[in-house]
Parts: structure tokens; C-alpha cells; sequence
């Protein structure tokens, strides 16, 4: 197995034995060299620009809605046995908490990925072509799903996956009501303009798990309570059929559910082609392609 270890000029460090501290971010956030001329209002693109995430709510219909519904709720029923692999659970109660590469796994999802209401709104972002990094679906049921907790994306796509730029973000479509109660989306608006450094090292085969609670690439008590103390926290609570867009290096996270309403979305991350993963920048090597497209780097088709 070959050594990974961390590059050298790598603009966004993290783990290894560096401390924790900030670094400025150095790339855009909205790449769209005209923003009259796309999918969002100039007001819509200038708040994702300034607070690094946006709701869009109803983009789909009910009838859009149903479908997709029952396509969550089979996939729940069946995944775990026909893709073991892709299917995570949650760390005490054994109750699923997301399946992986759904994109590939469901013909309703890959279609939805591609559609362009979403893949429409990334290619505009981002001013590429884009493909998908990573899809899945999160389940967080009722009484027992568990909590994600505070972490930069980015972080672990770059330190893990070999993402090399801020030149990616991520689509939540809400698949049920996401209250204030029953573990919604948090964010810190603003955080996206700086890059939190994590310490410790990666562990061997981190991915399996951190994908039940992640402990590493997580930022320090002390950094996110800066973060926090220069601006606020933010619930992302919508209908269903709405959709949270948030850029790759947002400070998101959510708590537990413990009230009777399953929070359920679809979740895909959209990456510009010309910011395709490379080798890891950590010490770790790759994770498997069902957490990071690597193999299969193809552009979602741009037509309707």
C-alpha cells in the first residue's frame, strides 16, 4: 500500500500535528462571472455569497414529493441487505442512519441529481461543469437518530478525498418537515470565509467510523466558539420539497432527534469538473468510491 502523507504547498492543512487555528479562505464562493444570468435572483445569490448557505423552498411538487418519498422508504426497506456496503447504522440502536451513492443506487435519484432546478443552480455557482462527489440519503428517524456533529465538509473532502480547491457544494432536499425540534440542519452563517484547522491524526479506515460519529476533522471547542461569538447559529427548518444549498466549507452540524418525527433528506454534492479529486491531502489513503466518486468522474448531463 503506498504512503500518503501531507503535501507540501498545501493551501488548506489540517490534522497531522498542527494545532488548531483559522486560515482565511482563498477561493470564491459564487464563481458565476455574471449573476444576471442565471437560476437565482441577484438577492438569493447575494445571501448564499455572504452567509454561505441558501433555502429554496417548495422546488417540487407534491405529486415530485410522493415519489420521492417512496423511493426513501424503499431503499430503507431494502438497502441494507442488496448494498451492505453503502448502508451505515446508527452506533447504539442499529436503526439506519444513511445509505451511500445513491445516485447510483436508485434511477429516481440519479434523475433527480441531474435535474436542473439543482444541477442547474451548481453548474451557475460554480461556473463548470459539475459531477457528483457524493450522494446519499440521511435518514435521522424518530426518538433515536443520532446527532452530526459540527464539521466542515471541505475539511474532510480535502484532508480524505483529495478535493483540492473550494470549488464544490452541497444540496439537502428535505424528503419531511424539518422542524426546530426534530434535529434540523445547523449552520454559522459566515463561517464559510474561514477554514478551520483540526488536530490529531487520521486514523486507519476512519470512514467506517466516522460515518456513525465522526471524531476527527471535527473543529476545536475552542475555534467553533469564535466562529459562533462572531456571528450566530442557524436552523435550517423547511417544508418538504425545499432544498438547503450550503458551500463545501460552511460550519454545519445537527442534534439528536428524540421527538416522534423522522427528519429525512436526499443529499448530493455537486464538485466542478475542473476541481475533480487527486491523491488525499492527509496521511490516510483514499476512501471507497461509494463515499468519494474518483472512478467514474463523468458531468451530469446539462440538457432538460
Amino acid at each position: 500500500m503506498p504512503h500518503y502523507s501531507q503535501r507540501e504547498n498545501d493551501a488548506y492543512p489540517s490534522r497531522s500535528e498542527l494545532p488548531a487555528q483559522m486560515i482565511e479562505r482563498q477561493d470564491p464562493v459564487v464563481y458565476a462571472p455574471d449573476r444576471y444570468a442565471g437560476p437565482l435572483t441577484e438577492s438569493q445569490i447575494r445571501s448564499y455569497d455572504e452567509n454561505g448557505f441558501l433555502i429554496v423552498e417548495n422546488l417540487f411538487s407534491e405529486q415530485e414529493l410522493t415519489e420521492l418519498q417512496q423511493e426513501l422508504a424503499r431503499l430503507k426497506d431494502n438497502a441494507s441487505q442488496d448494498h451492505p456496503q453503502e448502508t451505515i447504522s446508527e452506533l447504539d440502536s442499529g436503526e439506519m442512519r444513511s445509505v451511500f451513492q445513491v445516485h447510483q443506487l436508485s434511477r429516481i435519484y440519479k434523475k433527480l441529481a441531474a435535474d436542473q432546478r439543482l444541477a442547474g443552480i451548481a453548474r451557475f455557482l460554480l461556473n463548470d461543469e459539475v459531477y457528483i462527489h457524493q450522494s446519499r440519503v440521511n435518514y435521522k428517524p424518530g426518538f433515536r437518530g443520532k446527532e452530526f456533529y459540527w464539521h466542515s465538509d471541505f475539511e474532510t473532502w480535502h484532508t480524505e478525498d483529495g478535493m483540492p480547491r473550494m470549488r464544490a457544494l452541497s444540496m439537502s432536499i428535505t424528503l419531511t418537515d424539518n422542524y426546530e425540534q426534530n434535529g434540523p440542519l445547523m449552520l454559522i452563517p459566515g463561517s464559510h470565509r474561514q477554514y478551520l484547522v483540526c488536530e490529531g491524526d487520521t486514523p486507519e479506515n476512519h470512514h467506517e467510523h466516522s460515518l456513525k460519529k465522526q471524531e476527527y476533522g471535527v473543529p476545536s471547542d475552542n475555534m467553533l466558539s469564535q466562529l459562533v461569538e462572531q456571528s450566530e447559529i442557524v436552523t435550517g427548518t423547511c417544508k418538504a420539497g425545499s432544498v438547503i444549498i450550503f458551500d463545501c466549507n460552511v460550519m454545519h452540524g445537527s442534534n439528536g432527534n428524540i421527538t416522534p418525527h423522522p427528519r429525512s433528506n436526499v443529499f448530493f454534492v455537486y464538485n466542478a469538473i475542473s476541481n475533480r479529486v487527486e491523491a488525499p491531502f492527509g496521511s490516510q489513503p483514499p476512501r471507497p468510491e461509494h463515499i468519494c466518486t474518483r472512478q467514474t468522474i463523468d458531468p451530469l448531463p446539462s440538457g432538460d
